[in-house]
């Protein structure tokens, strides 16, 4: 379960620095 929540965080993490790197495809 914490494996589980820590792949999501990882994901959400990940997302937002893909966000912030590349704002033009927003």
């Amino acid at each position: 379960m914490i494996t589980l929540l820590f792949v999501v965080a990882l994901l959400v993490f990940a997302y937002m620095l893909y966000v912030l790197i590349k704002p033009e495809k927003f």
